[in-house]
């Protein structure tokens, strides 16, 4: 999360967004910046709301604007399944090494999900409390122009990103049934991809 408060932005960290490479780029430029635990790292928009933005409510009667991306959901959960696949989670219960994309998303459609497929929602990300604010600016993950240009309109300043945690390279196939069945019991997913810019 980083917080740039002449600017009035708060930028949360979707995981698997390139929240990462943006942290690096910024960080020096930022008034506030949260890169752990990863539950305050990533704070999704009710936590934000409900504790971050009331200290600029309460201590500066400010109000900040909160941005954010989102990811194509399919690709977000092949983000994750890539993550976990690395040499280091090896032996590990978050280990995706040994399995398929398709039965990583399987096993991410079940209740309760196994701990490897437990990688949360990003609608749940973006829910608002029920007196809270939402998301201001969401941007969708392909778009890095439109984020990049964002960004350094509303900051002003040049931005140079590097690319970080980059992921061992997966084959994602899915099987029609898998992704029709995805789509239909995660059409929330879906819905909150396709309302961002």
């Amino acid at each position: 999360m980083l917080v740039f408060y002449k600017e009035r932005l708060a930028f949360l960290a979707v995981p698997k967004t390139g929240s990462t490479a943006y942290h690096t780029a910024l960080s020096a430029r930022a008034d506030f910046v949260v890169t752990g635990p990863p539950e305050l790292k990533h704070a999704p928009v009710r936590r934000y709301d409900r504790f971050f933005q009331n200290i600029f409510r309460k201590m500066y009667d400010a109000e900040m604007e909160i941005m954010a991306v989102v990811r194509e959901p399919i690709d977000w959960l092949g983000s994750w399944y890539k993550y976990r696949s690395r040499d280091d989670r090896i032996g590990h219960t978050h280990s995706t090494r040994d399995l398929s994309f398709d039965d990583f998303v399987r096993a991410y459609m079940q209740n309760p999900r196994p701990e490897f497929a437990d990688v949360g929602s990003q609608s749940q990300f973006f829910r608002t409390r029920n007196n809270g604010f939402g998301a201001t600016h969401v941007f969708k993950y392909e778009n890095q122009d439109k984020i990049l240009n964002f960004l350094q309109d509303r900051l002003n300043m040049d931005i140079t990103l590097q690319r970080e945690n980059v992921s061992p390279l997966r084959d994602l196939f899915l099987t029609p049934e898998t992704e029709k069945k995805f789509r239909k019991h995660h059409a929330a997913e879906f819905s909150c991809h396709d309302a961002a810019l």
